[in-house]
């Protein structure tokens, strides 16, 4: 009965640990492409939260601008109007085409005024939608913030050999993933 033992050397060694390292290199290279993939589909979208929000606070600049000018024009009509009524004229006939006058500008300031009002809303309501759609920014950015981390430690964990930087690489993307989800609720 022959046994046969196996002497492992300092080669051997090697060469196994060397198979392992190569091992974590590749489990971290996959994560961090997947992290590198969720880090783009956030930056993605939070772009395009900033650019919808920026798009609509510019409108609702835009229709108080609109607005303010209306109520420029509103307020031009009354001064006319009290100085119209405040004019004396010579005869009954001159006292009526002034009269009539500032009537006109009574009623043009009705139009006015309802023009002015509903350019307000507009305003008030594109202002309301910007708020609305830079909302997700803030927990966008800090997932992107997040996941951003966690690459690096991964990658830190290939150069350094520690696993525990890989557990707190994989905290950090989860904790990113859910202020991903957070910005959306």
């Amino acid at each position: 009965m022959s046994e046969e033992f196996e002497v492992e050397g300092q080669h051997e060694h090697a060469v196994e640990h060397a198979a392992h390292d190569n091992s974590l290199g590749r489990m971290v290279a996959m994560f961090t492409a997947v992290l590198a993939t969720v880090g783009a589909i956030i930056s993605y979208q939070n772009s395009g939260s900033e650019s919808l929000g920026l798009e609509l606070k510019n409108e609702a600049i835009l229709k108080k601008s609109e607005a303010s000018d209306q109520w420029a024009y509103y307020q031009a009509k009354g001064i006319k109007q009290v100085i119209l009524e405040h004019a004396v004229g010579n005869t009954e006939a001159e006292r009526a085409a002034l009269a009539a006058e500032a009537k006109r500008y009574t009623d043009e300031k009705a139009d006015i005024q309802k023009a002015a009002k509903s350019l307000d809303a507009e305003a008030k309501s594109a202002d309301a939608a910007s708020a609305r759609a830079f909302e997700p920014h803030h927990h966008l950015a800090q997932a992107l913030a997040l996941v951003q981390v966690a690459i690096a430690l991964a990658a830190l964990t290939v150069l350094t050999r520690q696993r525990w930087l890989l557990l707190i690489s994989g905290v950090s993307a989860l904790t990113g993933v859910v202020f991903w989800i957070l910005a959306w609720l």
